[in-house]
């Protein structure tokens, strides 16, 4: 211990770390904290060229409107739990060596490093218009440019957006605080233009424009006027806008400079490979600086995703990072929005499925290439649409009747419009920011994260924008301990008994007859002689009779105040376990030819499916509630379809034995 202490010592005095991060934006802490919970032995020293300590970015919109205050964007992004990670704010790196594996920030001074790690960034995109550089013409990308408008937005009172993106979107609500007019110009034919096709973007531009912002799509900007303020755009077509303040969000622009000075492969931004690192086997980059496969990738969750692959592989894990999903869930100004995939795929088997609800502002829209779904569009409310997001990721395949439900309804699965979180797959995305899946949230809440305080800090889910927060609160509502059915004790031994039954019913040769009459015990009479094959017939099928009556018993309101229905429910499994002994008094579980046969496959079917259904309530209490729900509903919907043809086989089969 005490030489581990001196070596230590050593180590900071020379400012060496086993890795160091530039860049403090949500990529680079997340990059941080992952590294930090894999290797806690492990030194870190992360720098930021802001003078403030790292903050939520996708929140800058909220505090220019007075939503939040800025201690909100704080929360989450603090590093002071992680005793090892050395923290050098407002100190901005200029150089790296890649010889001496070090980098020097502006003050010349160096720090050491096994393994370099690059979040830097990005910054905003100016177009090339003349009269950009005017006084009150702004860019909104960090909380200085955040400051600033905040500012301003007390003295405009008619300002310009360049960019229909999200974020000149969420600017413009931003500006609207003290009754500013607002123009958002777009130079695509319609807003957001890499994320929904024309019908989408129409229903959206009408949306914004009812809440007062005046919308400009397909225009082009010639020039910003005026002497040394800016006082007016104007366009390409020769119209003139007056204005007093023009805000500049117009895309993004990869920091990649630092890497390109260093001799690093630079392109869109720093070229990576699927271990993330760069040309430079000990220098990684990730985030918005980062071009994987010739992508850039301009949102949050990717960027995450990248650090925890960075992370995974750094403390030994065989990983590797092969790209991110493009995926936008989010409500624009209150309006929700939802792209996935890439939607303008063109080949020839190309489908395209719509689904549209004008009244209330909904629609929706598939991409089906060879059957499996490729990419979707919605805008308008979606209920469970991030079980359309894991279809679209894994390429679920997607059946002709589905395709028929949603042009109908805008679902896929009857289930879809569950909100349950636990009722959702285990790779379906809650945290549309972080990536964070269901199957991410078992894993926090088995390790014991049982609050979504807790949750939020194990998996970052909530942490960006906050707007699953609610459907984290679901999530641990719904993960309460279930109680079991008050029938379960006598649901349990009579499904294990039936199961039994009807394996051996399904997999085993008939009950034999016997080789000679001369047997001591001779089961075949029962087969054999008539009377005894009537009064067992005859007693199945008032068994089938009693048991449809009970299974009836709810939809019978005369019969709802008797007894629990637990109780019915277990007498209908006990009775479906007496069934099998008296199918096998009259049968010796010989399936027989022609119209026997049929009616022997729809009994075992029926009672197979009983079996299933009866197991999964009486161990729900101990199985996975989704397996539970999956059991019971595949194995009721089994029951009744096979129950249909029942009455007719068993009608014919009576005819048939006493007519002939």
């Amino acid at each position: 211990m005490h030489a581990e202490a001196i070596h230590l010592d050593e180590q900071f005095s020379r400012q060496s770390y086993d890795y160091i991060i530039v860049g403090t934006g949500p990529v680079g802490i997340r990059a941080a904290q992952e590294l930090s919970k894999l290797n806690p032995s492990c030194s870190i020293a992360i720098f930021g060229d802001e003078p403030w300590q790292p903050y939520n970015r996708v929140k800058l919109s909220s505090l220019i409107s007075g939503e939040i205050s800025e201690d909100a964007l704080y929360s989450n992004y603090d590093l002071s739990d992680y005793p090892r990670v050395t923290t050098f704010y407002n100190n901005r790196i200029e150089h790296i060596d890649r010889y001496a594996k070090s980098v020097l920030d502006e003050a010349g001074k160096a720090y050491h490093y096994d393994e370099l790690i690059l979040a830097t960034g990005s910054r905003p995109r100016v177009p090339a218009i003349e009269g950009v550089d005017l006084e009150n013409v702004f860019t909104f990308r960090d909380l200085n440019d955040a400051q600033k408008l905040m500012g301003r937005s007390v003295r405009t009172r008619k300002t310009v957006i360049i960019g229909g993106g999200i974020l000149g979107l969420e600017t413009a609500r931003a500006m609207q605080r003290f009754n500013t007019e607002v123009h958002v110009i777009e130079h695509s034919m319609w807003l957001m233009f890499n994320q929904l096709d024309n019908r989408a973007g129409s229903y959206l531009k009408r949306h914004i424009e009812s809440l007062g912002i005046y919308v400009h799509t397909d225009t082009r900007i010639k020039k910003l006027e005026g002497e040394r303020k800016v006082e007016a755009i104007i366009f390409e077509n020769g119209d003139r806008l007056e204005c007093d303040t023009v805000i500049v969000a117009a895309g993004i622009v990869p920091n990649s400079s630092l890497a390109l000075e260093a001799g690093l492969a630079v392109r869109k931004g720093i070229r990576v490979n699927n271990q993330l690192q760069t040309l430079d086997k000990n220098i990684y980059a990730i985030g918005e600086c980062a071009e994987h496969n010739d992508e850039v990738y301009g949102l949050v969750a990717p960027g995450l995703e990248q650090a925890s692959v960075v992370a995974h592989h750094l403390t030994g894990d065989k990983v590797e990072y092969l790209g991110s999903t493009s995926a936008t869930h989010l409500k624009v100004l209150d309006y929700p929005v939802f792209s996935m995939g890439d939607t303008d795929i063109s080949v020839r088997s190309r489908e395209e499925v719509i689904y549209q609800d004008h009244k209330n502002e909904i629609y929706r829209k598939l991409v089906i290439i060879n059957g499996r779904i490729r990419s979707a569009i919605g805008i308008g409310a979606w209920p469970g649409v991030s079980r359309f997001q894991e279809a679209a990721e894994k390429k679920r395949r997607i059946w002709p009747w589905q395709v028929a439900r949603f042009r109908e309804e805008g679902l896929l699965w009857n289930d879809a419009t569950s909100e349950n979180v636990i009722d959702w797959p285990a790779t379906a995305t809650v945290c549309n920011c972080t990536g964070v899946t269901r199957g991410q949230l078992d894993a926090a809440m088995s390790r014991g994260a049982c609050s979504v305080i807790e949750l939020a800090n194990a998996t970052g889910a909530s942490t960006v924008c906050g707007s699953c927060k609610p459907l984290l609160n679901d999530y641990v509502g719904s993960n309460a301990s279930p109680e079991p059915d008050k029938a379960y004790k006598a649901i349990i031994p009579a499904s294990i008994l039936s199961l039994f039954a009807v394996l051996f019913l399904l997999l085993l040769p008939a009950y034999p007859y016997s080789a000679s009459v001369l047997s001591e015990i001779s089961f075949d009479v029962l087969w054999r002689d008539g009377f005894l094959k009537q009064v067992s017939g005859f007693t199945l099928l008032g068994l089938s009779i009693l048991i449809s009556f009970i299974s009836l018993r709810k939809r019978l309101p005369k019969f709802i105040s008797l007894l629990d229905y637990s109780y019915w429910r277990a007498t209908h499994i006990v009775l479906g376990s007496v069934i099998l002994l008296a199918l096998f008094t009259h049968t010796g579980f010989r399936f027989g030819d022609n119209l026997n046969f049929y009616l022997m496959m729809v009994f075992a079917g029926l009672l197979l499916a009983g079996v299933i259904a009866s197991t999964a309530i009486g161990f729900e209490h101990r199985l996975p509630r989704q397996t539970v729900r999956y059991l019971r509903r595949y194995a009721v919907w089994s029951h009744i379809v096979l129950l249909w043809p029942l009455p007719a086989l068993l009608g014919f089969h009576i005819l048939k034995t006493y007519y002939f």
